[in-house]
């Protein structure tokens, strides 16, 4: 599999919602699913930019963060929709007991948040996007890295997003 990264500053929640937004229209669902995991300190923009992702998806629910229902799932005509928040967990066995793997499949997208809380019961990522904060405020950067060959693909076609132009840090 090619590595595949991409970087974007990301000066405020615009940014990372337009993020969000690019990722939905790059994205192609593999006929296996796909998963994301978003990784980053608490208020780095993990649940603004899946809000984002989702809705531009066709997710008209309200998108919040999973923290305490662990577990949110939504629908659109063609796809399934599992939004995971692990922050509170504290084992892989409690992850396990989530049946994560359950969830993931044919024509659905997995996006969780804090999966190193998991361990090994996590499903394995085809996209990780990194968040975190670069000064004092809003400005934020992300890294986003491919985990398997759709992951990459998905990359490659987020990199001609034009509309992301003015946030990208580097093309490798």
């Amino acid at each position: 599999m090619p590595t595949a990264s991409l970087e974007f500053a990301l000066p405020d929640s615009s940014a990372t919602e337009a993020l969000g937004a690019a990722l939905a229209r790059a994205f192609c669902v593999p006929s296996r699913g796909a998963v994301v995991h978003l990784r980053g300190e608490l208020g780095s923009g993990k649940t603004t930019c899946a809000r984002s992702l989702l809705h531009a998806l066709g997710v008209t629910a309200t998108v919040r963060s999973p923290t305490y229902t662990l577990v949110d799932t939504y629908s659109s005509p063609e796809l399934k929709f599992v939004h995971v928040d692990l922050y509170r967990l504290r084992s892989s066995a409690e992850v396990e007991e989530l049946g994560l793997r359950d969830l993931t499949g044919p024509k659905s997208l997995m996006l969780i948040e804090w999966p190193e809380q998991g361990g090994a019961a996590v499903p394995a990522a085809d996209l990780d996007v990194q968040l975190r904060y670069v000064d004092v405020g809003e400005s934020r950067a992300a890294s986003l890295r491919a985990g398997s060959e759709s992951g990459a693909s998905w990359l490659a076609k987020l990199g001609l997003d034009h509309s992301l132009m003015p946030y990208v840090s580097n093309l490798t």
